[in-house]
């Protein structure tokens, strides 16, 4: 790792090379590779208008694919802090009589303190947005959500939309979408709606008491349960060419709303031209088996594809039909999956090629039949000839996926020497970037799989490095930059009991010189050691009885001496004995409730020089012994970071994501704190933020870590 080398010897260039003029306008933003590491839970290809393909995830968004760069475009970086849950997609739409119109129902929750939901509407293929509020919530990062879709236009009157809301009934506009009302539903809980393009019957998925699917012939006045179907919940349904209908079904154990890791049963079904129905599953999860099938999409040449949901052993599966569902072929043991170029993805498969799972939804390009998409919980497969499979010709898959970076980031920094950033991901790891332009290799998180909560390096020793994982003794550390680990020889995680509910490991972090380390397992108090990890030790002073849990940070000017941030009390505690004992030094702050975000932070680079980052605004102290100073200016504040400063000797740059003066915005301060500017624009607001990092060898470069959407760098336009 040595690009940080090449910084050092550049910085003065790259100081004198920046004017103050370039500075004043918006940054332009780029993402940092990881590859995918999400949900990906819905696709919607447009059947009029070749190269028009949507995606949505169930937290990172909605995304349009660029056919000729194979890459994705991120729609909903527009939305601020306030609407961050419109970040989870639950439905797409689009209007078969106009390529440029989109559509996407959006909300995260559907729990009592959940935001309520949205419907967005784009005429330009979702370069821009109009919202129309909901007074209901959307469960886009709930249960069921990769199922449907819910959200349907009239193919034959384009102002007339119909939604199937989670759990609120059926809803209706007949302005395009600029309004909705509750109209009369077969069922509160709602999987999907379907309109007949030549009846214009409405069909729609339901899952009250007793699950099923229902039809409308007189556009929505009376509904009937269609008979022949089980009773189970309908997860997709497609209409082919020739007027058949295809609908898949899953259900799970006394639970009718059916998230991907619940499903235990279900099947395939068809209405052919005549209106009879039967059962086409490939398989059926009998003997013991346990699964139901969701994905089914029918090609421009007839072909049907449908892929088995929750099948845990030997894993879900893609089927193909070439004669309506009469015979298939099973795509795993006929495919190939090329991960080569995201090594996490590698170590995430663990050398095996498997279709994946929770593979929610499939669709093949009307335009293309060698082209099929499908998704699964760590991000998308693509083929490349799909006409090939059941030849004996291998169906190749690409993993296209750039750009598209749902990962769930839980604690991003860039050292002061070193990697360029690191980053702790939710389900996939993390990993160490030297080079910013391509997913990492060797500073892999290993194993991919693994949840890791924390990671934090000494300011003076950066080679040195740590993080919390979910696995082996839930931490380890690097000597070489994150380049190799090694796992620590005793940990203070104390593993739940059977029956009692699940903890993270927590956050570590490293003093300034790493000669000593301190550990907060969740919802436990705090351990040091000084020994890398060998014995370990619970701090005195340390705030217990809490429900939720601390997050302290080192000095990493001062070796040995950490901080945390009391938010139930208000107060600040230090410690300079290498975690041993904690003590107050300041109190008096306003209590922080459980659901706001509060940040203490250091400046990497001055000694005991604590900001903090309010619901009320932003506070500041130079010596970590007098009273912290409110700010001017910043109303409120979300996270803040520091990177190098805009001249030799100046005090660094500080970067904040708030309010400065009534106006959302990540902004950057030369003067500390005295003024701000604004860099970003209204078309880059991210959602809410889990982290930002200024770079502290190059003034202006700004990391960022907006929730559910991998990693960012910012650098002045």
């Amino acid at each position: 790792m040595n690009r940080r080398e090449i910084l050092l010897a550049s910085a003065a260039l790259s100081l004198i090379g920046t004017g103050a003029q370039a500075a004043e306008a918006p940054y332009s933003w780029a993402t940092i590779p990881f590859g995918g590491g999400g949900y990906v839970d819905g696709f919607l290809y447009h059947p009029k208008a070749p190269n028009i393909l949507y995606t949505r995830t169930d937290i990172g968004g909605m995304y349009r694919y660029d056919f000729a760069t194979k890459s994705w475009i991120a729609l909903l970086d527009h939305l601020g802090h306030d609407e961050a849950d419109l970040m989870g997609v639950l439905s797409m739409a689009i209007d078969p009589s106009d390529p440029n119109k989109v559509y996407a129902a959006c909300g995260l929750y559907l729990a009592d303190w959940a935001g309520k939901g949205a419907i967005l509407r784009s005429n330009d293929q979702g370069k821009t947005w109009q919202k129309t509020a909901l007074d209901i919530k959307v469960g886009g990062n709930s249960d069921g959500r990769g199922s449907g879709d819910r959200l349907v236009v009239d193919p034959k009157d384009g102002n007339v939309l119909w939604y199937g809301s989670n759990q609120d009934g059926l809803w209706k506009s007949t302005d395009g979408g600029k309004s909705f009302g509750k109209v009369n539903g077969p069922a509160t809980h709602l999987s999907l709606v379907l309109i007949d393009p030549v009846s214009g019957a409405i069909f729609a998925g339901g899952y009250d008491a007793k699950a099923g699917l229902f039809v409308s012939s007189d556009k929505g006045a009376t509904w009937q349960p269609v008979d022949g179907t089980p009773a189970q919940m309908p997860q997709h349904a497609v209409f082919a060419a020739d007027g058949s209908l295809y609908v898949t079904f899953a259900h799970g154990d006394g639970k009718n709303v059916v998230n991907p890791s619940y499903a235990t049963q279900g099947g395939v079904w068809k209405r052919d031209p005549s209106g009879k129905w039967r059962e086409i599953s490939p398989i059926k999860p009998v003997g013991g088996a346990s699964f139901g099938f969701s994905g089914i999409d029918v090609g421009p040449d007839g072909t049907v594809v449908v892929s088995t949901l929750n099948r845990w052993w030997p894993g879900d599966d893609v089927f193909v039909s070439r004669d309506g569902g009469g015979t298939w072929i099973a795509l795993e043991d006929k495919s190939k999956h090329d991960a080569s170029s995201y090594p996490w993805l590698i170590s995430y498969l663990k050398g095996q090629d498997k279709m994946g799972h929770w593979i929610s939804d499939v669709k093949i390009n009307p335009f293309n039949g060698d082209e099929m998409i499908y998704g699964t919980g760590y991000g998308l497969w693509m083929s490349e000839n799909l006409t090939k499979a059941g030849t004996g010709e291998t169906v190749r898959f690409a993993f296209n996926i750039k750009d598209l970076e749902e990962t769930a980031t839980i604690q991003m920094t860039s050292p002061t020497g070193g990697a360029v950033v690191l980053a702790a991901l939710g389900d996939v790891g993390g990993a160490a970037w030297d080079d910013l332009t391509v997913t990492p290799s060797t500073g892999l998180f290993a194993p991919a799989s693994d949840t890791n909560y924390s990671v934090d390096y000494g300011g003076q020793a950066p080679a040195f490095v740590a993080r919390t994982t979910n696995s082996g003794n839930h931490g380890m550390y690097s000597e070489d930059a994150g380049a190799s680990w090694t796992a620590f020889p005793a940990s203070p995680y104390r593993r739940p009991a059977d029956g009692q509910p699940w903890k993270g490991s927590g956050i570590i972090n490293v003093s300034a010189k790493a000669t000593s380390l301190l550990w907060v397992p969740e919802k436990e108090g705090a351990y040091y050691s000084t020994d890398k990890g060998r014995t370990w030790k619970e701090s005195a002073g340390w705030p217990l009885g809490r429900d939720q849990g601390l997050t302290p940070i080192s000095d990493k000017v001062a070796d040995g001496v950490f901080y945390v941030h009391d938010r139930f009390a208000g107060n600040i505690l230090i410690s300079v004995d290498h975690g041993a004992t904690f003590k107050p030094i300041v109190s008096g702050l306003p209590k922080v409730e459980g659901w706001q975000s509060a940040q203490l932070a250091v400046m990497p680079t001055r000694m005991r020089d604590l900001w903090f980052a309010a619901p009320y605004g932003l506070l500041h102290s130079r010596d970590a012994d007098s009273a912290m100073s409110q700010v001017k200016d910043v109303d409120v504040a979300w996270c803040v970071g520091f990177g190098a400063a805009k001249v030799k000797d100046g005090y660094p740059a500080v970067y904040l994501a708030g309010k400065v003066n009534g106006k959302e915005g990540l902004w950057r301060s030369d003067d500390e704190g005295k003024s701000w500017v604004r860099i970003n624009d209204d078309a880059h607001q991210f959602g809410s933020f889990r982290a930002i990092a200024g770079d502290p060898l190059e003034w202006g470069t700004l990391y960022i870590a907006p929730h559910g959407r991998g990693l960012l760098v910012g650098k002045p336009g």
